[in-house]
């Protein structure tokens, strides 16, 4: 029977990475800046004066020490608090899809195939630069790929929801093998003047190829299965998009001349501890019960490769899949380098850490986000 397999990854990371102690400092300035600008409203009760970031603050909430980010002088110059990424033009690669084609190629490199092979492109991210053309079409040209491309958006569990459904096509015989690619470049939504978020997300590209198994190689990994869920809520929320473009020009996505909070959520925001609250539980039992219908032993699993939101959570969540505290080699953390990077967060762990598995051994992919979304999939090394 015809099934999926996890053929091969790739990854791009930017040059450029921003420690708590630069993040922590610009913010300051600016939070200093902006506080004595509206002294006066502070003193009368009008608004309330921002409360100084701090190292210890970002790791106790987080367990984030670092992010790679795509343009390092814009965040943190304290007049600005946000990236300069230069628009271009129609006939250039964009950003996004120069980072897929990269992230791409070295996946490719890895698989060791023809793009020939592959019948379908994947562009599944938290933000996308445009409406039309499709991301994924201009990947699939500039790789050189026939078939068939479309994006699709599931916030921080874009990635799962597109393994889930390349698993789909090829199930289907719709395709041979699918390049899925996870572009986010999350520091263009993130609110770096809010002192609850601005510590949260970085920039960087994932790369999967999903193979049938009547064409796939030696190596890899079985998909055994695969689950999608969502529960909508506000808790996590972006409300920037083509319906209110006026907010770029009323200062809503940077600036300090702006009074706090006004218009925030045209940028990332989130309810952390209502989020925190629903989501461990929601994607516990999820796990667990994927697993039991699988007939996996959740106990038994030797890795698991979570979204890299929060390492509270990651924790919380191992514990309660496998029953105990999991060892470092259990349940990988990358944030504290990478920090979040929405939908590519589990991709990286399973990229970077995924040696050391004998054939047979099961390990588990998951996602978790906004909507809220939640993806699992499981793998067995072949």
């Amino acid at each position: 029977m015809t099934h999926a397999v996890i053929a091969a990854t790739g990854l791009f990371t930017p040059e450029q990475s921003i420690s708590n102690a630069e993040l922590v400092e610009a913010y300051n300035a600016w939070a200093e800046r902006w506080n004595r600008d509206h002294a006066l409203q502070i003193a009368e009760g009008d608004v309330a004066a921002l409360t100084p970031s701090s190292v210890e603050f970002i790791e106790k909430a987080s367990g984030i020490k670092s992010r790679f980010v795509l343009d390092k002088a814009g965040v943190l110059d304290p007049e600005r608090m946000a990236p300069h990424i230069p628009e271009r033009g129609n006939d250039e690669l964009s950003i996004m899809a120069e980072m897929a084609v990269k992230a791409a190629r070295q996946a490719i490199e890895a698989w060791g195939k023809p793009v020939s092979e592959i019948g379908a492109v994947l562009c599944a991210a938290s933000n996308m630069p445009r409406p039309y053309p499709a991301l994924a079409v201009e990947v699939q040209q500039a790789l050189g790929i026939e078939g068939f491309g479309f994006d699709m958006n599931v916030a921080c569990s874009s990635a799962t929801f597109g393994i889930k459904t390349a698993a789909d096509f090829i199930a289907g015989g719709s395709v041979k093998a699918v390049l899925m690619v996870n572009p986010e470049v999350c520091s263009a939504h993130l609110n770096f003047t809010d002192r609850d978020s601005h510590f949260i997300f970085g920039d960087v590209c994932t790369a999967v190829i999903v193979e049938s198994s009547d064409t796939a190689g030696p190596g890899g990994w079985d998909v055994l299965g695969t689950r999608l869920k969502t529960v909508f809520s506000n808790n996590i929320r972006n409300n920037f998009g083509f319906l209110n473009r006026w907010a770029l020009e009323t200062g809503a996505v940077a600036g300090s001349d702006r009074v706090a909070g006004q218009q925030d959520d045209k940028l990332f925001i989130q309810q952390g501890r209502k989020v925190f609250k629903d989501v461990v539980p929601m994607v516990s039992e999820m796990i667990i019960d994927h697993a039991g219908d699988l007939g996996i032993e959740p106990t038994g699993l030797k890795r698991m490769w979570l979204h890299q939101a929060n390492i509270n959570m990651n924790q919380m969540i191992g514990r309660k899949v496998l029953g105990r505290d999991p060892a470092e080699d259990e349940n990988i953390i990358i944030l504290d380098e990478y920090a979040n990077t929405s939908s590519a967060g589990s991709i990286i762990a399973f990229h970077l850490h995924h040696d050391g598995f004998a054939a047979g051994e099961t390990g588990l992919i998951c996602s978790f986000g906004a909507g809220y979304s939640a993806g699992t999939v499981f793998v067995r090394k072949r």
